[in-house]
């Protein structure tokens, strides 16, 4: 058997592990499909962001400022729309009031990832051996070594348990230790949300199915049977390290409660109804993802001791590695699925690469939106995530458009954002030849936010941004304690309503 000269696990995670083999898992992931497009694209000559001209406007005769006027929402709407080809301002309406920006600051954070770590760039997660190997027993203990993969999923540690037994691996003497200090463990992303919202997860450097827990349930003759796994597409391996027990009372849902080494949660019996499933948010996602990958190599006739975490930097021989995919697939599925977890992972890894070591996530968003004021001439944002989450973030759409419209930065963003259907008046897509929207959408309660890229009827480019939000109407929300609280659900379809018809407008009406 031969094994790879001897590292530590810093320089193993840096290392150009090339293209590898990329195993899609997740229902979300498996439609991706095939490889991103190229990031280079037909011409969209830009001009340079300090030759964009003021538009004389006339509200009254203004079709967008009617929409606007028109689209009956509280709080505070900014419209900003540019000429990629001319610098020319097409519309600005309130376009310099800061709003949060929700996960329209995934494109912010898509450019900042791209710029940062390189468009080759690959998370990597290993098995490392922290002794000699000889004779198929390991004498000393194998390390679970997390580089920040945020679409790591049960399949992909199926795939690194079968390399771990063709490294000749069959017996471990020592310890089974997981390894997550990669990236600076953070116990939720935005602490106001509620506990069992699956898309504020905990955030660490050995992430597993986006760090979610799947819980399905069945009522039978005495009550409910329940089970806790890791499913993704092929194998559904049932975990111990978070539990839930059914409970008769009428409110709240869920309760939870960190039992040490274990996710504890409570659901309320009358919530339930004869059976389903729904994913709950993991805590301890280390030591979650290090019980299924020591289902997996049990299977292949390696027994480990249940996993205990480490903080201390593994040295060693990589056993086994998985490479993820390269990072402009990893982020087209972010701006895709909108995923929380690979937004925080994605950026905070760049502020790792850029300051030399791991950063809290609010002081990694910080520097983040300090990097995008430096890149992108004259914006001022501030974030405090890289997802948009948390709704302290502030963004105005004029500085949105600034970015989308800074040199070099169409070319790697539009390739990777999202294609937006016009729709009309019946629900039915409007096809028009050479008409393409491609932008990323953001949406808290009463927070709705669009930004990207319009190609009109005319071969007109242009960058733009719709950004709605009541404040005063969220945190009364929030107060309510509800997921959808009073009032945001009709708020919220009324503000996309109003950017379907902006967009509209400029694809198919407006003028030369």
């Amino acid at each position: 058997m031969v094994l790879c000269e001897p590292a530590d696990v810093g320089s193993f995670l840096n290392r150009d592990q090339g293209k590898g083999r990329v195993v899609m898992t997740l229902s979300r992931r498996t439609l991706l499909g095939g490889a991103v497009a190229a990031l280079a694209t037909p011409a969209m000559g830009q001009a340079p962001l300090t030759s964009m001209r003021p538009l004389a406007r006339v509200p009254s005769q203004d079709a967008v400022a009617r929409l606007v006027r028109d689209a009956g929402l509280s709080g505070q709407i900014g419209v900003s729309v540019v000429d990629l080809q001319t610098g020319q301002v097409v519309e600005a309406i309130d376009d310099a009031q800061p709003q949060p920006p929700a996960s329209v600051a995934k494109a912010f954070t898509a450019l900042y990832a791209l710029e940062t770590l390189g468009p080759a760039f690959r998370f990597q997660t290993a098995a490392f051996a922290s002794g000699p190997l000889e004779n198929g027993i390991l004498q000393g203990d194998l390390v679970l070594v997390g580089g920040g993969d945020p679409n790591l999923a049960t399949d992909d540690l199926a795939q690194l348990a079968a390399s771990l037994k063709a490294s000749g691996l069959r017996e471990v003497r020592g310890a089974f230790l997981v390894y997550d200090e990669a990236l600076r463990n953070i116990d939720e992303i935005d602490s106001t949300q509620l506990d069992h919202l699956g898309y504020n997860p905990t955030v660490t450097g050995l992430n597993l199915n986006y760090n979610r827990v799947h819980f399905e349930w069945k009522r039978e003759e005495d009550g409910f049977a329940t089970l806790m796994d890791a499913r993704s597409l092929n194998y559904r391996p049932a975990v111990t390290t978070a539990r839930i027990e059914v409970v008769d009372r009428p409110a709240p849902v869920f309760t939870y409660r960190d039992a040490g080494d274990v996710d504890q949660w409570t659901v309320a019996k009358r919530s339930l109804n004869d059976e389903g499933s729904r994913w709950l948010p993991v805590r301890h996602p280390a030591l979650y993802a290090g019980e299924v990958f020591a289902t997996f190599a049990r299977s292949h006739g390696i027994v480990l001791k249940s996993a205990v975490e480490t903080r201390d930097v593994p040295r060693g021989v990589p056993l086994a590695s998985y490479s993820g995919a390269a990072l402009p697939e990893v982020l087209r599925g972010m701006l895709r699925y909108s995923t929380n977890l690979t937004a925080e992972a994605t950026g905070m890894t760049a502020t790792k690469v850029l300051a030399g070591q791991s950063r809290g996530l609010r002081t990694s968003a910080y520097g983040m939106g300090r990097w995008l004021a430096a890149r992108c001439d004259g914006i001022d944002p501030l974030f405090v995530d890289h997802s948009g989450l948390g709704d302290l973030s502030r963004v105005s759409a004029r500085d949105t458009v600034r970015m989308l419209a800074a040199d070099g930065v169409m070319p790697q963003l539009q390739p990777i954002l999202r294609d937006i259907r016009l729709m009309d008046k019946d629900g039915q897509p409007i096809q028009r030849d050479g008409v393409q929207v491609r932008a990323k959408t953001g949406t808290l309660n009463f927070v709705s936010t669009l930004a990207g890229y319009v190609r009109t009827h005319q071969g007109r480019d242009l960058a733009f941004a719709i950004f709605a939000s009541d404040l005063e109407a969220r945190e009364a929300g929030k107060r309510e304690g509800s997921e959808r609280p009073a009032g945001a659900r009709g708020w919220n379809s009324r503000a996309r309503k109003l950017q379907q018809d902006i967009v509209k407008h400029l694809a198919l009406r407006l003028p030369d």
